[in-house]
């Protein structure tokens, strides 16, 4: 899944575009029946932003698109008279660009999901302060690993980066929010940050238990476990000796 750093560059490739009249199309029918192209064709796009995993456009006349890629979804620009092969969901049309997205899954006109995202983890300065007291609002027995997938606690962070920024920070998946330390949880906070402004910026590296199960922990050779976590049984990766901590299924 498209991650808060993939939104990102998203954004950036798209303010070719902010500030020109574009011409909307929505070629593909699930998106032709949402009535977009209608509303937005002929609009100056005014601004372009990535909040955890949401892109925005901002149109003239307050109008605000949101897309979010959810597994498959990808932005793509294009030179003006370059062929866009496939249907994508939406083609923007510039003087000199195209912006178009493909596997659209959620294209709509925002209705107020935006306000109510936590604060993005690739914000400049980031607000680790208001992520703490997200995180620190909710029932105080859910697991970390949990939390830091539920954007309206922080926005941003997914699957790859949650496994990452734990393992970096010793903290297990598994603990339950109220057993993590506020300066724990920081530190987890603080390498997301790092690592996904990192792959922002284009700085190589590699995962160190991400999709690794069995391989030997980079730090202390232990084997590397995966195990189903949370309601959407999204799949946790750690190091039962660096991340100690009550082991899934021992309850």
């Amino acid at each position: 899944m498209p991650e808060g750093d993939a939104l990102h560059r998203a954004a950036r490739r798209l303010q070719v575009l902010v500030g020109q009249q574009l011409q909307v199309e929505t070629p593909h029918p699930r998106a032709a029946v949402k009535q977009l192209a209608p509303r937005l064709d002929g609009r100056r796009l005014e601004n372009v932003e990535a909040i955890g995993k949401n892109l925005l456009l901002r149109f003239e006349g307050g109008l605000l698109l949101r897309s979010h890629l959810r597994m498959k979804g990808r932005w793509l620009v294009f030179r003006r008279d370059a062929p866009i092969l496939g249907r994508p969901w939406l083609v923007l049309r510039g003087d000199e660009y195209v912006g178009a997205m493909f596997n659209g899954a959620v294209l709509e006109l925002d209705r107020g999901v935006a306000r109510r995202l936590g604060p993005d983890i690739l914000a400049d300065p980031p607000d680790f302060d208001g992520m703490l007291a997200r995180l620190r609002q909710p029932d105080q027995q859910r697991e970390v690993g949990d939390a830091l997938l539920d954007q309206r606690l922080v926005a941003g962070i997914g699957n790859l980066w949650k496994a990452e920024s734990l393992w970096l920070s010793r903290v297990s998946p598994w603990r339950r929010l109220a057993e993590v330390s506020d300066e724990e949880l920081r530190a987890t906070l603080e390498e997301a940050h790092r690592l996904m402004h990192g792959r922002l910026e284009g700085v190589p590296g590699h995962a160190q238990v991400y999709r690794r199960k069995g391989r030997p922990c980079p730090r202390c050779g232990a084997g590397i476990r995966s195990w189903p976590q949370g309601d959407d049984a999204r799949m946790a990766y750690w190091c039962p000796e660096c991340q100690k901590g009550e082991e899934p299924g021992t309850a």
